[in-house]
Parts: structure tokens; C-alpha cells; sequence
């Protein structure tokens, strides 16, 4: 090798390190950009399928002080999630009695998740979203105009219905509120909750929306639910059903009690199996089983060990496994 040569690969060397240093830096949304559903599947703007895993806050009311900009930082860099969802509550001292008040918690988590690359779900958390239709309307009317132009944003329109029909009350409920949505923002996907508790996807696959970019809930704790709602949920996913589980639990449908280990690890093989995204319930310091956090914890002590509650420790180390 000459002399020129040597100092001619120097360079190219010292790209290829900067290149692999720099990619590795890139956030989840600088990688994946735009998402968008095609068939079952959903993909980032280069076509290629993407699993957002993550956390979910609690109720907006409840447990306020994880609803910032610390809270998101940690759970991307030292959780290394994805995405996180932020429930606003609705009922119970939420919205329709504190609208300014519980705007300002959701709008502060998505402003974080843009500063931080992440993708961040706007979570109607109602479990009667079908008498506030037109706060909803409002709602994500607002949302879109505002941060429609931005990547980032995924809408979840109605957290948990209860036992109420498909046809003549949820599906028109979630067309009135992607109407509103769609005016400003063309793009991003918009998450359906279906009949009780966001559990019967069939009803949906049988009927559902006529519009792009549209995925449908599914929710599930994992003491309670099992392989009877796996098979469900199969069944919808064949019949072409794009299916996003933006809640789910360890522990029983109550969210407290133990840890079920083996049925949670069922049902990651089902997720992983169908490549569907996931947010668990929930980012808490809340004495029950299900929150992952123990009580008292800070935002600045996510980064430690000794603040997980065994439901805590088990997602984290499934995040741990995470791709951007």
C-alpha cells in the first residue's frame, strides 16, 4: 500500500465511524418518520414495519407529576421506549370539569415527546366517550391543528367503551371524531376503541371504518384475559384488522394483585407474533399491582432499580430488547 493510500482510506474511516456514532444517536421518530398503515401492518415512511413499544401515564388527574418533559427523557433514554401514551382523564374531575388544566398536562407531554423523537398517543381516556362527543370533537380538533404537522402525534379517540353496539353508536362516534381530525391533519394514525373495554375487535373487522391510517384497540390484563381473547383477536387480526394494544396489564382486569408471568409472556409471544405495538398500564407510583412504580417515586429516580415494582421490572426488561 503507498503512502497516498494510507492517508486516503484515513478519511473514509473516519466517516464510517462518525456515520455508525451519528445513526445511533437519531431518535425513534428521526428514524421512522411518518407512520402509516397498509393492510395489518403498520410502517414508517420507508415502508417498513415498525413496533412502537412503551409506557402509558395514568389518569391525568391522579398523578400529575409524570406528565413532563424529565418523566419522557428518562423513560426514552434509560426505558428506551418508543412511544408513550398519555391518557387525559375525562370524567372524575378530568376534562369536563378541568379542560384548561388537564390540556395543559397532555400538551406538555407532547411537547416533550417532539423535543425527545418520540411518538407520544393522545388518549381520550372516557369510558363514556359516547355522551361527550362533542367535547371530544373539540378536543382533538384542537390537537390536530395544532400538532397535525408533526410526525410524532398518534390519536386514540375513545380509551374503553363499555358494552355498546359497533354499528350504531362506536363506529359513527369514531367517524365524527376523525372528521374533525382529518381536517387539518391528513396523515397520522388515529387508534379506535372498540366494544367492552376495548376488546371485541370481531364487531369491528365485520364493519369497520372507511377511512386510511386507522388502527382499532385492543386491551388486556393479563391475569383475567387470556387465551380466549388471544383467539379473538387473531381471528380479527386474519381478517384484516390493523390492531393496536395501547393499554394493557400484568396483573388482573382490576390492576392490582400479582404479576401473572406466564400468562404476560403469552401474550408477548402473540404481540411479537402479529408485530403489534404496545403501551403497559402504567407509568405509576400507585400502591397496586400494575403500576410500576413504588409509591413516592420522582421522575428523576427512573433511572434506578429500586423504585420498580415487580410489574415494573418485568416491562422494563421488555423494553430492554427495544429497536428504534
Amino acid at each position: 500500500m503507498t503512502l497516498t493510500t494510507k492517508f486516503s482510506v484515513v478519511p473514509i474511516i473516519l466517516l464510517i465511524s462518525f456515520s455508525a456514532g451519528w445513526s445511533q444517536q437519531l431518535s425513534p421518530v428521526a428514524i421512522n418518520g411518518q407512520l402509516h398503515i397498509t393492510g395489518t401492518r403498520l410502517l414508517n415512511e420507508h415502508n417498513k414495519a415498525v413496533q412502537l413499544r412503551g409506557m402509558s401515564l395514568f389518569w391525568s388527574q391522579w398523578q400529575p407529576q409524570y406528565f413532563n418533559y424529565e418523566t419522557l427523557a428518562k423513560l426514552k433514554n434509560n426505558w428506551h421506549v418508543n412511544v408513550v401514551r398519555a391518557p387525559m382523564a375525562i370524567e372524575n374531575g378530568g376534562y369536563l370539569t378541568n379542560s384548561t388544566q388537564e390540556k395543559k398536562k397532555i400538551f406538555a407531554v407532547i411537547d416533550a415527546a417532539i423535543k425527545l423523537g418520540i411518538y407520544v398517543i393522545v388518549d381520550w381516556h372516557d369510558h363514556h366517550a359516547e355522551n361527550h362527543r362533542l367535547q371530544a370533537v373539540a378536543f382533538f380538533a384542537e390537537v390536530s391543528k395544532k400538532y397535525g404537522n408533526t410526525p410524532n402525534i398518534i390519536y386514540e379517540t375513545f380509551n374503553e367503551p363499555l358494552d355498546i353496539s359497533w354499528a350504531n353508536v362506536l363506529k359513527p362516534y369514531h367517524e365524527a371524531i376523525i372528521a374533525a381530525i382529518r381536517k387539518t391533519d391528513h396523515n397520522n394514525v388515529i387508534v379506535c376503541g372498540t366494544p367492552t373495554w376495548s376488546q371485541k375487535l370481531l364487531e369491528a373487522a365485520k364493519n369497520p371504518i372507511d377511512a386510511k391510517n386507522i388502527a382499532y384497540t385492543l386491551h388486556f390484563y393479563a391475569g383475567t384475559h387470556k387465551e380466549k381473547l388471544r383467539d379473538d383477536a387473531q381471528k380479527a387480526i386474519d381478517l384484516g384488522l390493523p390492531v393496536f394494544v395501547t393499554e394493557f396489564g400484568t396483573t388482573e382486569a382490576n390492576g392490582d394483585g400479582a404479576v401473572y408471568v406466564a400468562s404476560t409472556n403469552a401474550w408477548f409471544d402473540f404481540i411479537n407474533k402479529n408485530n403489534l405495538s404496545w403501551c403497559n398500564w402504567s407509568l405509576a407510583d400507585k400502591k397496586e399491582g400494575s403500576a410500576a412504580l413504588l409509591p413516592g417515586t420522582r421522575p428523576e429516580q427512573l433511572n434506578r432499580k429500586d423504585v420498580l415494582t415487580p410489574s415494573g421490572k418485568l416491562i422494563k426488561a421488555k423494553l430492554a430488547l427495544i429497536n428504534p
